[in-house]
């Protein structure tokens, strides 16, 4: 099925040819930062974690959002989702590529990586969040070409692949609560020491990766004339808004139980977010309130049948959710963690441009993964006839 890579319009090359320019790109700004060392970004001492780290929670959630597809597909036998499940196997992909590349950009010195491979140490989080998000990208890859595979001769998957199907499920679970681990398990952290920070991080994945999966839905059909199945689109988008409302009700007992009770610890990371310090505004400030404001409005429409199936109308509400969860965890999460510092110090963070350029380049790989492995899916898609009309 390689070979279909080979096979496609200018337009796609010349995509492809894009991302090639992004990737070049952002590699010449790692080069540099890989001979100057971690100076070349705004961490510090007292900001150890930065933006390369809060983008690799964010794919995080992305990729285990592929259970939100084979869950009801083959726990409750929803076959119109079958159709889409390739699409979001792949997608996992993608982003656990994403996701090892920003733990990798973000070594000073990157072959120490190895070190979690060659003494591997079961007490460490980081060697389980490495286990469980490599043998994610493992399931995905396989059952994602088997399956492909399958519907390309026309037969069902062999009956092998169900077990590595189910194990997919519970899997997709554990690679974000693994990483939810690996902050709540910070006691210094005043901001993430709690005990939901796991169940945050599934609720704004299984909103935030199915919300992009859509929108990408929409490109392709788009651009292709590939079509998920209209049932498909409006149940998956009803599990987005379930999985907002969730999100959103979970950061509001957080805000109260900082405010409520009073304690400064808890309360001075959310206020720093939301309003400053010491009387003057910060850069974060905006993008939190921006958050907050693009959240509410695209869960009011998400959750109204009304607006939630306009076709016209929904593509606006999904990217409003994209960029509020992404701000939340691809901006906020960080920041507000190292706020204020173990020391009640204040040490001011923002991604720089190296950081922002480097980023660039992983998420351009990643998006040229999950073009050709998309590029693959549909094409079986047309041989196999199932293409243009919903899957039965």
């Amino acid at each position: 099925m390689i070979e279909k890579v080979l096979q496609g319009r200018p337009s796609f090359y010349t995509w492809l040819a894009f991302l090639g320019g992004v990737i070049a790109l952002g590699g010449t700004f790692y080069a540099y930062q890989l001979v100057v060392g971690l100076r070349a970004t705004d961490l510090s001492r007292d900001v150890s974690w930065g933006f390369y780290i809060a983008q690799f929670t964010y794919m995080v959630g992305v990729a285990a959002s592929a259970v939100m597809l084979v869950l009801p597909a083959y726990f409750h036998n929803y076959t119109k989702f079958k159709k889409m499940i390739i699409l979001g196997e792949f997608l996992a992909v993608g982003a656990c590529v994403v996701c090892m590349l920003f733990i990798f950009v973000d070594l000073g010195q990157p072959q120490r990586v190895l070190n979690v491979i060659l003494h591997p140490s079961p007490q460490s989080v980081m060697f389980w969040d490495m286990v469980v998000l490599s043998g994610y990208l493992f399931l995905n890859i396989l059952i994602g070409w088997v399956t492909l595979e399958s519907e390309r001769h026309q037969v069902p998957p062999p009956n092998w692949i169900t077990g590595f199907i189910y194990l997919s499920i519970f899997w997709a679970f554990s690679i974000h609560t693994v990483t939810a681990f690996l902050y709540a398990g910070l006691p210094g952290r005043d901001y993430w020491l709690t005990a939901i920070m796991g169940a945050r991080f599934l609720a704004s994945a299984f909103c935030s990766g199915p919300a992009l999966l859509l929108l990408l839905t929409f490109i392709v059909r788009r651009l292709t004339g590939f079509d998920p199945g209209q049932e498909a689109v409006r149940t998956l988008t009803k599990i987005v808004a379930y999985a907002m409302g969730i999100n959103i009700f979970l950061f509001g007992l957080e805000m109260f139980t900082a405010s409520y009770s009073g304690i400064p610890g808890l309360g001075a990371a959310k206020t720093a977010m939301f309003m400053g310090h010491d009387g003057q505004a910060l850069w974060i400030n905006k993008w939190m309130w921006a958050s907050v404001v693009l959240a509410v409005v695209s869960f009011v429409l998400i959750a109204i049948p009304g607006t939630r199936d306009n076709e016209k109308l929904l593509p606006f509400t999904l990217v409003m959710l994209v960029i509020a969860t992404w701000i939340d965890k691809g901006l906020g999460l960080i920041w507000g963690g190292f706020t204020p510092t173990p020391f009640d110090t204040f040490t001011p963070y923002a991604p720089n441009l190296v950081e922002i350029m480097v980023s660039l380049g992983v998420y351009a790989i990643g998006a040229l993964i999950v073009s050709v492995l998309w590029k693959i899916a549909l094409d079986v898609k047309k041989e196999a006839g199932t293409f243009y009309k919903p899957a039965a």
